[in-house]
């Protein structure tokens, strides 16, 4: 049952924030020190490179996807039987580039069933267990990876030891991918793994590089702040959606960016003093993600990353020049902010695991001109729905501006489709939403 109002005055205005119970709860019990007890216990396995063994069980790329694998089915015992890990590997040949040899991929794969059996959503939330030192083919020495990517792989373990407690009518993956420095191979394994089964993944929550708090060069020192980077939309958007695209001048409204307004609608609900910062890039400059496979396949994918990166702790072989340390360790990290970026990514996954799926049909009447605006749709075929929201932002703003309730699958507003963007979700007693859904032309 949904509890918990927070009274917050913005512009002498009163705006009231409403939390679901259980989120919450589950929000709060993200601790710090398990974050960095996992992070301790992969910077053990010496190097993490895709390269290297995987077959000592105490050090290289094997030995920690195993023991991710462990940890995921010590947290099942908590699920009832729903939620199930293993490795799920493959074999890449040398390709002349970043693989020197045929190598053995594998990403620490955990799912937790949904419960509702007509529900076939997936909500997929993801960190690169690889790491690398300054040499990416350098598989032999020393390459702690705490940040880069341990704080990724730490978010979605800690998600997982929570969540695994409560169930979700849809289905959630967590994912500990290998092959990022690579070339996002344990990524594209997966993406095309899901395309090809035609899973219905709605969302996906790439975090890489997240828990340092500070940048070199600029010494910027800031712990408020969390990005998140989107597409426009995808590079599969092409022919008659591409020029739909065009015509209603939607370059903002792609599933990424809407699936990023949502993360930052939701994540700053539950997380206080927190900014989620969005980004229109897919990724950094010129840089790349594992979202970005999946984004290639029409999914609705984002990267979640630290405002302010330093690159003496990225990238680096470990040593000390003129006083500065190198290295990717944990020692240069902040493990409150990665407490609370973690805390982003599982209320905004357990917001979406819980509500509704996405109403259906969503169209905008254009049969006349008018200085209204009409919408209708059908409901959503899985969930019970309290209602609908109506989401409006004018044409340049980022964010939706003004969220409008009501328990019909239509609508009339004193609004003109011109000046204004329009999208519906569904809504439940809990106050979960779906993600929005942007209008096709109906006639």
């Amino acid at each position: 049952m949904t509890s918990c109002l927070l009274l917050s005055f913005v512009a002498a205005a009163q705006k009231t924030i409403i939390r679901d119970a259980e989120i919450e709860s589950m929000v709060k019990e993200i601790s710090a020190d398990s974050l960095k007890s996992y992070i301790n216990t992969m910077v053990t396995f010496g190097t993490r490179n895709t390269l290297s063994t995987t077959t000592d069980k105490k050090v290289g790329i094997g030995a920690a996807r195993e023991w991710v694998v462990q940890k995921f089915k010590e947290f099942g015992k908590a699920s009832n039987g729903r939620l199930t890990a293993y490795v799920d590997t493959t074999t890449l040949p040398a390709d002349g580039r970043r693989v020197n040899v045929p190598t053995n991929l594998g990403n620490a794969m955990a799912i937790l069933k949904g419960t509702d059996p007509t529900d076939d959503r997936i909500y997929l939330i993801s960190g690169h267990l690889d790491s690398r030192v300054t040499d990416v083919m350098n598989a032999k020495s020393e390459a702690p990876g705490a940040n880069d990517d341990g704080s990724g792989v730490a978010a979605v373990m800690e998600c997982a030891r929570i969540m695994s407690k409560h169930s979700f009518p849809a289905t959630i993956i967590f994912v500990a991918v290998s092959g990022e420095e690579q070339g996002l191979l344990g990524a594209t394994f997966l993406a095309n793994n899901a395309r090809a089964k035609n899973w219905n993944i709605d969302a996906v929550l790439n975090n890489d590089i997240m828990g340092s708090n500070n940048s070199n060069e600029t010494n910027i020192i800031d712990n408020t702040r969390l990005r998140v980077f989107s597409e426009a939309f995808s590079v599969a958007d092409t022919g008659r959606i591409a020029q739909n695209i065009r015509n209603l001048g939607l370059e903002n409204d792609g599933r990424p960016r809407q699936l990023a307004r949502y993360v930052k609608e939701v994540g700053e609900r539950y997380m206080d003093n927190l900014e989620v910062v969005m980004i229109y890039r897919n990724d950094r400059f010129l840089r790349g993600g594992d979202h970005t496979p999946f984004v290639a396949k029409g999914y609705a994918a984002v990267r979640l990353t630290e405002m302010n990166e330093n690159y003496n702790h990225q990238h680096q072989d470990l040593r000390t020049e003129k006083g500065i340390v190198y290295g990717d360790l944990p020692e240069f990290m902040d493990f409150e902010y990665l407490r609370k970026n973690t805390g982003v990514n599982l209320a905004v996954l357990a917001n979406l695991a819980k509500a509704p799926a996405v109403p259906q049909e969503v169209k905008i009447e254009t049969r006349n001109l008018t200085n209204t605006a009409t919408l209708n749709w059908k409901a959503p075929k899985s969930g019970a729905v309290k209602g609908y929201y109506i989401l409006m932002r004018e044409t340049t703003s980022p964010v939706w501006q003004k969220k409008i309730f009501t328990a019909a699958t239509t609508i009339t507003l004193p609004y003109s489709k011109d000046n204004y963007f329009f999208a519906v979700q569904s809504v439940n007693a809990t106050e979960n939403e779906s993600l929005p859904v942007v209008p096709t032309v109906g006639r």
